[in-house]
This record gives C-alpha cells, structure tokens and sequence, in this order.
C-alpha cells in the first residue's frame, strides 16, 4: 500500500539530507510504527506520504514513494485526498470550520460524498471517539487534547484506504488515548485500513504495532522489524522495555500484561525495600528565588535518564536566601470560573509552596489548562480569589507579573513572535528589566548549538520549547506553570526537561505542570492534583495518587503492584 524506494529527502538550505536511503514497503490493513529520536527525520518521511514533501514544504525528493499506486512526486496532496488521511503534531493548524460536527463532516463535502452518507458518517465518528457532548461547540473553546480527537474524526469520516498520524496521542489523557487507538486497530483489523503512524510515548502504542520502523539516528538507514525485534536495538523505548533490560527479560516484555508475568523473581528482589518518594526541596517555606537567574554549573552523579555514576552536567539556579518562613508562592481560595456557559472550574483551593512540583491530571476538559490560565492572569475567576505572590494575577501590570508568575502554554510557538532566536533573546531581556544577555545565557545552556539567526519556526517541537522555557525563566518567577510541556519529545529530551525542572524546584520554584504524560509525573511530581468536571477529586503525594488510579499509574506500578515504585531509575537504585 505504501511504497518507499531509496528515498531521500533534502530541504533548500540545507548542507545534508534530512533522511537518505529510505526504503521499506507498510502492507495493506497493517499499523506500523515509526520510531526514533526526534531530530531523525519521522515527520519528513510522514510528509512523503502525503504529498506535502516535497509539494508544500518545498526541497528534493529523489527516490519513489507510492501510495496505492500513485507516485507522490507526480500527484498534489490533494490529488491524494481521497487516499491519504493525514493528521500532524498541530490539530488547529488542519481546522477549516468552526464547529466540531461542521470539521468533521468537511472533508467529505471536499469529495462530494452525498449528504445521508455524510450524515451517517458524521454520527458514527461522534460515538466512536466520544466526541457527542461537543458536535455544537466551538473549536476553539475545545481543550487540547479534545481538538486532537476533532482531528483524529475530521480524517476517519471520509474512510480513507491509508492514515498517516504524527504524535496523535500526545494531547491526549490516557482514557482517550486508549480509546483513539482501539479505534485506529478496529479500522486495521476491520476494514483493512493501513496505518503509519509516529509516535514518541512507546508505552501506549508499541503493542497495537503489527511492524516498527526505525530511524536510530539522524542520515542513519531506516530498519524493519517486529516490535521486539526493534525494541531490543532501539535507543528510544518505553519503560516496561526500559524495566526488561534491567531485569534480564528475553524476549523483551511490551506489554504490562506480559511483564507482570515475568516480573516475580524481581518482587522478591524488591521486597522489604522502600522505594524513595519525590519530596519538596522547601515543602514549607524556604528560599523563594528572586532577582534575575544566573544559571552556574555542578557536575553530580547519575540523574534523570542518565546511567549510575554517570556524571552529568547540573544546571545549579542560584537564589538569595530568604529567612525560614512558611511561604505560600500562590494561594487559591473558592475559585470557580465559568467560560462561554461551561463551568470550567469549580470550588477549587490550592496552596503552592516554595520548592514544591505539583502535576495537575485528569481527562481532557477538566479544567487543568483554566487553572494555570487563571494563575497567570489571563482568565479572571467568577467567584472566588487567587493570591500570586500576594497580588490578584489578572489586576496585577505585566511587567510585574512577569516576575510572580510564567506560562509555557501547549503550543510554545505562541510566545514566539520574532524572527530570530537571537531577537526573542533581547525582547524578554528588556520586558523582564534584566541584564543584557540573561535570555541568551539560558538559550545558550539550554539549547546547546543553536545560532542567533535560527528562526523559532525552524526549531523542533523540543527546540520551542525549551526557547520559550528561556523567555519565561528570565524574569526569574518564583512560579513556573507548564502546559502539556512533553508533547514533541522524545525519551531523552524528557529526561533533559526532568533534570532542568529538578533543578529550578531545589532553587526555590514552584513549578505547575498541566500533563497527560503519566510517566513524567511518576519521575517529578511531589504532589498530584486530579481534576474532574472542573473539581479537586484528588490531592496529594504522587506516589498515593497516582498508584490508586488504574488510569494515571505508571508502567512500573502497573507490573510491581501491591509494591509502590513508580519508576525504573527507584528500582534501579534499589537494585545497586
């Protein structure tokens, strides 16, 4: 059904090709899954199929590619509509209407399906992906993660022979997620749909994959083979194969299922031991940064993703201390929120405290986006009052609230707007008042190589985020909120932003982390807040919330259960 015949794909500038010597053949009726660092090429040779590589991104494509039959060079993207389904990392950038049940019925009316086919079509997505409750609303009303199920729908009604999908569950809570792939091997085992698809949390999807494509390396040749197979070689995979290696396991566990099977000898191992909890660096007051960042470095042992004794490179946030005190960086009290008749938030009460790393969770459209929106000043509450560092959020000037409070929202791009890297540097040097080449130091420790003429938009997802990471931490604000900050990264930036994010909490920040990404909370969260229908349902230390939720546990306390570890770096320090 798709056809890659040494494929090479360069783009105009650019001194080598972005992938070379492509060559692999997805059957009909089969999901195959593109793995590999970002960086390597995935969404280029996803671009390939669709026609946009080369149509709209412009470059040289030399070598073939074929989908039923059609030569990509030779046919437009939407010569290929009718074939192709494609969904990308940004949901919003593929929206052409203003409703959800106008978005999902517009590609059929593209192709002139007649409107009783379109009708049907129209109710039997709705049902599938959940998507009911919201055929009225506004798109831009929608969460995220609800706006990716939009498009996921938008490309399944007019039932297309091959789906292409990039990251199609990043946005996604983990219910949905599951939900979206049932739906995606319903339509493979079913209908005989084709799938490629590209995503980097392994851990939900590796075990729907019929074949895995890998790109271990950037200009490296792409291999083929079976999930386990490319498990054992790959430099990129999900912590139940993470926990396997570890333990010895051969083959590979993929799934949960199979690794508690085999994961009895290593209870044993475990049993007695107390795994360590994620604790406060200041869980009741202490130092509160202030002043302007001046980022210094240590060199420690081990860390987020890295090997034991394994030095590491330590970002070391300097602070002034201030005298012992409960502090609280933020206080929340009886805030409810209601926003174009939805009551978005409810009766919410929250203290943050110096040092603490809270994981806001819950399914997509309960509120967690409100919330740090609330914090940060750009929504203001119905009722109740929210306290930043002692002033109200939304009546506080922003060039004073840029030093309380920071927001990196879901899509980074969008506190992005100068041309350069080194434009954006000098912008949030003089809206923060801070010293000429503050931003820059922080792009400089943060985004190693990466030239002052770089345009934000040719970063990766990564890339941006860590851009506007840097714009945020120059004004130094005691509180951090991020928003779904993994979307677009791979295993080892993950552990990168981890190590980071420790950091900037062992000076003083409180960070605030609206995520969907369980694993990113079993590794950094002190304490995990679960919201629903705008509610506080759960409170707490991570390791008691998150381990009482079938939902939110992590791969490990899913294979170690009755026994609380949340990660495979806990029981690997253990184990040594």
């Amino acid at each position: 059904m798709i056809r890659f015949e040494d494929v090479s794909v360069t783009y105009d500038g650019a001194a080598e090709p972005t992938v070379q010597g492509v060559d692999f053949e997805v059957p009909e009726g089969e999901l195959v899954l593109l793995v590999g660092p970002s960086g390597v090429g995935k969404s280029t040779v996803l671009g390939a199929v669709s026609g946009l590589v080369p149509h709209f991104t412009g470059g040289t494509l030399r070598g073939r590619v074929t989908v039923a039959g059609r030569d990509t060079r030779t046919h437009k993207p939407r010569e290929l509509a009718d074939v192709v389904g494609t969904v990308g990392q940004d949901p919003l950038s593929h929206f052409v209407t203003d409703t959800v049940e106008d978005e999902l019925a517009y590609g059929m009316e593209s192709l002139g399906l007649p409107p009783a086919v379109m009708r049907r079509r129209v109710e039997e997505t709705l049902d599938l992906l959940g998507l009911a409750p919201l055929r009225d609303r506004s798109l831009a009303t929608l969460s995220g993660g609800q706006q990716q199920r939009v498009a996921i729908g938008s490309v399944l009604t007019p039932h297309p022979e091959v789906l292409v999908l990039d990251e199609p569950t990043s946005a996604l809570d983990p219910a949905a997620a599951e939900e979206v792939l049932a739906v995606l091997q319903r339509l493979v085992h079913d209908l005989g749909t084709t799938v490629l698809m590209a995503e980097h949390r392994l851990e939900r999807v590796i075990q729907y994959a019929d074949q895995v494509a890998l790109l271990p390396a950037p200009g490296a040749r792409l291999r083929m083979g079976t999930p386990a197979e490319m498990m054992a070689e790959s430099p990129v995979y999900p912590p139940v194969v993470d926990l396997g290696r570890l333990a010895g396991w051969d083959p590979l566990p993929l799934t949960v299922r199979d690794a508690r099977r085999r994961a009895g000898d290593l209870r044993d191992q475990l049993a007695g031991r107390i795994p360590k909890d994620n604790a406060p660096a200041a869980a009741d007051g202490g130092p509160a940064p202030q002043g302007p960042p001046a980022p210094d470095h240590e060199t420690e042992t081990g860390g987020a993703g890295g090997n034991p004794g394994t030095p590491r490179r330590r970002r070391a946030f300097r602070t002034r201390p201030t005298p012992p005190a409960t502090v609280h960086i933020a206080d929340v009290t009886a805030l409810s929120v209601r926003r174009a008749h939805v009551h978005a938030l409810r009766h919410i009460d929250l203290t943050v405290r110096p040092g603490e790393t809270i994981a806001l969770m819950g399914r997509n459209g309960a509120g967690k986006s409100t919330l740090l929106n609330t914090l940060v000043g750009l929504v203001a509450p119905s009722t109740g009052t929210v306290q930043v560092g002692g002033a109200p959020p939304h009546r506080t000037p922003p060039r004073d609230l840029v030093r309380r409070v920071g927001l990196v929202p879901q899509e980074p791009r969008d506190l992005l707007y100068a041309d350069t890297v080194a434009a954006e540097c000098r912008a949030a040097d003089k809206d923060a008042a801070a010293a000429p080449g503050t931003c820059r130091a922080l792009v400089t420790d943060l985004l190693p190589g990466v030239s002052d003429d770089t345009h934000p938009r040719d970063l990766s997802e990564g890339q941006r985020l860590a851009l506007a990471l840097a714009v945020v931490l120059t004004a130094r604000p005691p509180l951090l909120l991020l928003d779904e900050p993994t979307r677009g990264l791979d295993y080892a930036a993950k552990a990168r932003l981890v190590g980071l994010l420790t950091d900037l909490a062992a000076a003083g920040h409180a960070i605030m982390l609206a995520t969907h990404d369980v694993e990113l909370a079993a590794e950094l969260a002190h304490r995990v807040i679960l919201l629903a229908e705008g509610e506080v349902i759960a409170d707490g230390p991570a390791a008691e919330v998150i381990t009482s939720s079938p939902s939110f546990a992590p791969q490990v306390s899913k294979i170690l259960a009755p026994q609380r570890w949340l990660t495979v770096a806990q029981v690997r320090k253990a184990l040594s």
